[in-house]
């Protein structure tokens, strides 16, 4: 079982970068596909990034493409969220979570959640 947890959540202003990281000990062994989420009060959970563990590939939601970007290192057991040219509608908790067959852009599939770290952007 995979038990991700988050870092690097802060505040920062409209435009800037923020990057956060999901610990994950063992997932490319337990798992397809790690991805982020965020959610703000009110709103549904949003799927916004994937990344399947054995080919790299990646995917992205229309609201990050271009300015979010996805990785990991096998190495550390850590995935990675570069977020560029931040928009206060980017403001929410992000979470880390995995996947075990291999659909890394169907949001629905994911499950073993992290606790969040927030972001807020300020204008």
């Amino acid at each position: 079982q995979v038990q991700p947890v988050e870092s690097g959540g802060g505040s920062v202003q409209t435009g800037g970068s923020l990057t956060l990281s999901c610990v994950a000990s063992g997932y490319t062994f337990e798992q397809n596909c790690m991805g982020w989420f965020r959610q703000a009060p009110g709103k549904e959970r949003e799927g916004i990034a994937g990344i399947h563990t054995v080919t790299g590939a990646t995917y992205y939601a229309d609201s990050v493409k271009g300015r979010f970007t996805i990785s990991q290192d096998a190495v550390k057991d850590t995935v990675y969220l570069q977020m560029d040219s931040l928009k206060p509608d980017d403001t929410a908790m992000y979470y880390c979570a995995a996947e075990r067959w291999g659909q890394c852009s169907n949001w629905n599939l994911y499950n073993n959640w992290g606790q969040g770290t927030q972001v807020t952007v300020s204008s």
